[in-house]
């Protein structure tokens, strides 16, 4: 018989409680392979895990989508994922603690690739970027994540991130750098905009659809910056003043408001 039941029971909870530790630790999910699905459907659009990608998102039907580049060299949509819930209302993220998720054109490097998120899987959308910070709009912590919950993030099922976290990883174990990530109101048509005309946000959308429209026309992620506060599509030369003059060239795609 043990005489000390107290200390018999502390110990038994320590053991618990590194047996849990340890169990975190050896977590793999962030390496958990491409399932046989995705990889066929990669294959039948003429595209492989380590060819470069591009997100596109819709806060209005709830939708992540996933393009990845093909053996033409164009981009073909490979997969439309379900969003299970994304905060606030449509519109840009003003400022931290307003609630709301993210608008614009964003990079996503492997530093911001979060394989022990809380909410399974994550990564980071790279806001504020260039374009917030020009408007001296503030945030941190803006996510795309798993467990189905949102405060200003854009929250998946496990099972979808598990899918886009792959992707993402084997895109940058291809070498890839960084993928773009559009992060948009609605389907950027002439008729939605017209549709939200009245909204104080009608000039910033349009701005968007300069660069949703270069993708859609060209299947090609434009390259963006920001000149005179607003983004600017495939300019001829990068590292522009965000507040200075935009360069206008027959080539480069620009929003004037």
């Amino acid at each position: 018989m043990n005489r000390h039941p107290l200390r018999f029971l502390i110990a038994i909870a320590a053991v618990v409680v590194l047996a849990g530790c340890s169990q975190f630790v050896g977590d793999n999910r962030h390496n958990v392979p491409l399932n046989k699905e995705l990889v066929a459907r990669l294959a039948e659009i003429g595209s492989s895990p380590a060819q470069p990608m591009v997100i596109r998102v819709y806060k209005q039907s709830s939708e992540l989508e996933v393009w990845k580049r093909t053996n033409s060299g164009q981009y073909a949509l490979l997969k439309t994922f379900p969003i299970c819930k994304w905060s606030g209302a449509l519109g840009p993220k003003i400022r931290e603690g307003d609630h709301q998720s993210p608008e614009g054109f964003y990079d996503v490097t492997p530093a911001l690739m979060n394989p022990k998120s809380a909410y399974w899987l994550s990564f980071n959308v790279g806001f504020p970027n260039k374009f917030d910070q020009a408007w001296g709009r503030t945030g941190t912590n803006l996510m795309v994540h798993g467990d189905c919950r949102s405060v200003g993030c854009f929250a998946m099922t496990d099972e979808g991130i598990k899918e886009i976290y792959a992707l993402a990883r084997e895109s940058f174990r291809g070498g890839n750098r960084s993928f773009q990530l559009q992060l948009l109101p609605f389907r950027m048509t002439d008729a939605n905009l017209a549709q939200h005309a009245a909204s104080p946000h009608a000039a910033f959308w349009g701005n968007l659809k300069q660069g949703t429209d270069a993708f859609d026309r060209t299947k090609q992620p434009p390259a963006w910056d920001v000149c005179e506060k607003k983004y600017v599509f495939n300019p001829p030369v990068g590292g522009l003043d965000p507040a200075g003059a935009c360069p206008v060239t027959p080539s480069t795609v620009m929003a004037n408001f």
